[in-house]
């Protein structure tokens, strides 16, 4: 089990990247992932690549669809080989609403058009990589014409691995049956993971004959700590407060269901299309938050972790924000715990 770690959501990353990359890599952190959220999230790990060696670099998730295969297979391209092989692209559908109405994208049949987006980006690769003619022609997209003026040629890395991340059963089999990691996503419980999304990677590589431990787990759990009380009940309230900001979502009903809790779900999703954002942390009950979040004391969270993960999980990225000069001595102790 490897410890990585997340890129904080709320600001730009780039005025801090250097630093946060490179003290990331001397506490141990065997990973470093950026979301796509406010910010781009290709363009920190030029600067995360220039200032570490070690460090495994990837995206957590950026957004498919918006993106032609043609711009991610070029964005993928330069930093494998600019990071010398550390790059793992790490893509997500996102949900209907933020890809028709954010991104003004299309996004009809997601797993079947992620499929065949997967498929284009490894025959525009295969392309630059050989020198193979270029006629990927798939249900979604078509590429067709690629010219010496627009192949960047061959590179020393061009295996570059894809993590898709999701929560249900079709993006699960896809992984299983194409990528070499799956991103598990935050809202989840070692019950769901041995139940659900484990068996559907395992019937996805059965389909292409493939190993199921050849796709890499990677969860970012909830976990509740601190020195003492007062900063565990802070670190409580604000992750009760994010698991029912997802719980509300109707795609990651079946994470609940899988509990028995389907109608606190739909309770979470009527106060939401009200915008009534303060009343749903009180629906997430103390056995909601104990199956959502890990808590234990600082040295004993290594330990919690591994009893509910192991076998499930192959990393781990916590669903806490990685601050330089926040919490550093707690992040070394715990890589060292895990990382090994």
């Amino acid at each position: 089990m490897l410890l990585d770690a997340n890129v904080p959501l709320d600001a730009n990353p780039l005025p801090t990247m250097a630093e946060l990359a490179a003290l990331a890599e001397e506490l141990g952190f065997a990973a470093l992932w950026t979301p796509e959220t406010a910010h781009n999230a290709y363009l920190p790990l030029v600067l995360a690549a220039e200032h570490t060696r070690r460090l495994t670099l990837g995206t957590a998730v950026a957004m498919a669809f918006p993106r032609s295969p043609m711009v991610t297979a070029q964005l993928a391209w330069d930093l494998a080989a600019y990071s010398r092989g550390r790059f793992v692209l790490g893509l997500g559908t996102q949900v209907r609403a933020h890809i028709e109405r954010r991104y003004s994208a299309l996004f009809d049949q997601p797993v079947a058009r992620l499929r065949d987006y997967i498929l284009a980006l490894r025959a525009i690769w295969q392309c630059w990589q050989q020198g193979t003619r270029l006629n990927y022609r798939g249900p979604f997209f078509q590429h067709t014409l690629m010219t010496p003026f627009f192949n960047p040629g061959p590179i020393d890395y061009p295996q570059i691995p894809i993590y898709i991340a999701g929560v249900n059963a079709g993006l699960a089999q896809l992984a299983g049956e194409l990528c070499e990691g799956f991103h598990a996503h935050p809202l989840n419980s070692a019950k769901y993971l041995r139940e659900v999304l484990h068996p559907q990677i395992a019937t996805g590589a059965a389909k292409s004959g493939r190993n199921p431990l050849e796709c890499v787990m990677v969860g970012s759990p909830f976990v509740i700590t601190g020195a003492d009380a007062a900063e565990r009940e802070q670190m409580r309230a604000a992750v009760r407060q994010q698991i029912a900001f997802y719980a509300s979502t109707p795609t990651y009903r079946p994470v609940l269901e899988c509990h028995g809790w389907g109608e606190e779900g739909e309770q979470l999703s009527r106060l939401a299309a009200a915008q009534r954002w303060s009343e749903l942390p009180a629906l997430i009950s103390d056995a909601m938050l104990a199956t959502f979040a890990v808590e234990a004391a600082p040295d004993e969270l290594a330990a919690a972790l591994r009893a509910r993960y192991d076998g499930l999980l192959d990393r781990l990225n916590l669903y806490v924000p990685f601050i330089p000069g926040q919490r550093d001595a707690f992040w070394r102790e715990l890589a060292r715990s895990l990382n090994r």
